[in-house]
């Protein structure tokens, strides 16, 4: 019996927040953010985390965040590098970020020999989601599927928005099963876009993709390929990103895959803008106060 891995996207750099979100306290007890995934994964059963950085803050992630898991939990690491790429396959001159979610779980393709789920860094998904992703992977509930069924974690679209700006949201079709058929990526989308009121573009029940996934190896063959054509296609584009949702889109459309939607009541939360962190505080008290989580996680 194999415990599943969480693979963790942590190599981003929040532009918009001004900072390395992934080690600024928001906890009662400094913890953050990611303090709390890893946290509801361990206690829903997955055994190892394996963390997709970057190489210049290595050193400080390892000692401000990975270092308090380390004795409840394997920990291993995975760095997203600009010229991390198929061989023969050269970074074009003037580029200078890598390229995008679907490319850091490209980069983790050798450390992932068994069922995994993915998450990034910088977002609260809740309990629920890990309950979820757990069950999914368990080894009774992998053997029993083809292995190209993955799933993902849905949110309604009115529990992941932000009171202090515009996020742009992956909106999912699904069928009535919940068998995922396209994730269509929506920018720009403002808490006063959303509710029932004639005209709104949103209604706020809309199932999106906050990339809270489960999968299995067998993602990583088409995704080579995906990412090989991405990078013929659209490579010498100085900001063109290879994006997890439309590659598991893309292998949907191609019969290559198939999702599963795990609906989830749970709010999804983080700290898009400078101006969110405050709100975020005040909610993760509120759930240690109800008792959800000690008062100090690690």
């Amino acid at each position: 019996m194999t415990s599943p891995t969480l693979l963790v996207l942590a190599a981003g750099m929040g532009s918009r927040y001004g900072g390395l979100k992934q080690v600024d306290p928001v906890g009662p007890s400094g913890e953050t953010i990611l303090d709390y995934a890893v946290f509801d994964a361990l206690r829903a059963g997955f055994g190892r985390v394996v963390f997709v950085i970057r190489r210049d803050f290595e050193d400080a992630f390892r000692t401000q965040v990975a270092a308090k898991y380390a004795h409840r939990i394997q920990v291993d690491y995975v760095f997203q590098a600009i010229d991390a790429l198929p061989p023969g396959t050269d970074v074009p001159a003037g580029r200078e970020k890598p390229w995008g979610t679907g490319h850091a779980v490209w980069c983790a393709r050798d450390a992932l020999t068994t069922p995994f789920a993915v998450i990034g860094a910088d977002d609260f998904f809740g309990r629920d989601a890990f309950v979820q992703l757990a069950t999914f992977l368990a080894p009774e509930s992998v053997a029993t599927r083809p292995p190209t069924e993955y799933a993902m974690v849905g949110y309604r679209l009115a529990n992941t928005l932000s009171e202090n700006g515009s996020v742009s949201r992956g909106v999912c079709a699904a069928t009535h099963d919940h068998t995922l058929l396209r994730v269509v990526e929506h920018t720009g989308i403002r808490r006063e876009d959303v509710g029932s009121e004639p005209g709104k573009p949103f209604t706020g029940e809309e199932i999106v993709s906050m990339n809270c996934w489960a999968f299995t190896p067998a993602f990583f063959p088409a995704l080579d390929r995906q990412f090989a054509d991405f990078l013929q296609k659209r490579g010498t584009e100085l900001k063109s990103e290879f994006y997890l949702p439309e590659a598991v889109s893309t292998q949907i459309a191609n019969n290559e895959a198939s999702v599963i939607v795990l609906p989830t009541t749970a709010e999804w939360f983080g700290v898009t803008y400078k101006e969110d962190k405050p709100r975020v505080q005040e909610t993760l008290a509120a759930l240690v106060a109800k008792g959800d989580y000690p008062a100090r996680l690690f």
